[in-house]
């Protein structure tokens, strides 16, 4: 499903940064050499409204969705899974991530593991989300292995919904504040949690406005670098309200080719402790990266 187009490269901050979705992994797909607790009223299967469009329903799918961002900073910290998934031409490849997030301070730490390429093994790449960066070290690309590459998210088309390999969780999670159309799918387990599984569309310009201040940029900064906002998503969310699981489904151009992009966010671990540092200003890489 063809869901989003980049408008726009996104400038030179993007170009000398495009990172491991878009350049280690969308280059892999056209075959050249590489460059994803607090309560509420219940939520849970108990709260669904029978099906139907929870839009204008006080207590229904809607307000559930829309209140799972708040729910998670109440929540503070959990765990993390990632996956993007990218597909073109008949060729699918998946970057995946595992770490932790504090949702109360928008900053997380990742591990990314990319694709094989021909012969060479799966690298790994070590990612810090915090409000406005993104930090990423073993970036290859002529980047020394001991240095970190300092990435400003709001000079990002896609605002690093997709250019790290992996959607920042805290994003990922405010997209939903502006939910819409949402339905109350049916009962789901996620990681052997009962859950309630609701599905629709969000938009990612009303999503930069309802935003705290710590996202509000990268978002704007998608709002702007896609052509439409319109964001279809699937979210579950447990008896508490807490959302365990969130796909969204994007789509950009690469090199004349449409890429298909599914990028799915696991939480779990709640209250789970999660340090991230930021590294010293001499480890921050500032010469030129390739390709």
């Amino acid at each position: 499903m063809v869901v989003q187009k980049l408008r726009r490269a996104g400038g030179a901050d993007a170009v000398t940064a495009t990172a491991v979705a878009v350049a280690a992994m969308a280059t892999g797909l056209t075959g050249c050499s590489p460059g994803a607790a607090g309560t509420a009223p219940s939520a849970g299967p108990v709260a669904a409204n029978g099906g139907k469009d929870g839009d204008g329903a006080a207590g229904g799918p809607l307000r559930a969705v829309r209140a799972a961002p708040d729910l998670l900073a109440r929540a503070g910290t959990s765990k993390t899974r990632t996956a993007l998934e990218m597909a073109t031409g008949g060729t699918r490849l998946t970057i995946e991530g595992e770490g932790g997030y504090d949702f109360r301070a928008g900053r997380g730490r990742v591990r990314v593991l990319l694709p094989e390429d021909g012969d060479r093994p799966r690298r790994s790449i070590t990612e810090l989300f915090t409000p406005g960066a993104l930090y990423m070290k073993n970036r290859g690309a002529g980047v020394p292995v001991d240095k970190w590459v300092r990435v400003d998210t709001t000079t990002l088309a896609d605002g690093n919904l997709v250019t790290g390999g992996a959607t920042d969780p805290g994003a990922a999670a405010e997209l939903l504040r502006a939910a819409r159309h949402v339905t109350y799918v049916g009962e789901a387990h996620v990681g052997g949690v009962p859950v309630a599984h609701y599905r629709g569309t969000t938009d990612i310009g009303a999503a930069a406005r309802l935003a705290p201040p710590r996202v509000r940029g990268a978002l704007a900064a998608a709002a702007k670098g896609f052509t439409t906002d319109t964001v279809p998503f699937d979210a579950y969310l447990d008896e508490a309200g807490r959302l365990r699981k969130v796909r969204h489904r994007f789509s950009f151009a690469n090199g004349g080719r449409e890429v298909d992009v599914a990028s799915t966010t696991l939480l779990y671990g709640f209250g789970a402790p999660v340090d991230v540092w930021l590294p010293p200003l001499g480890d921050i890489y500032a010469g030129r990266i390739a390709g």
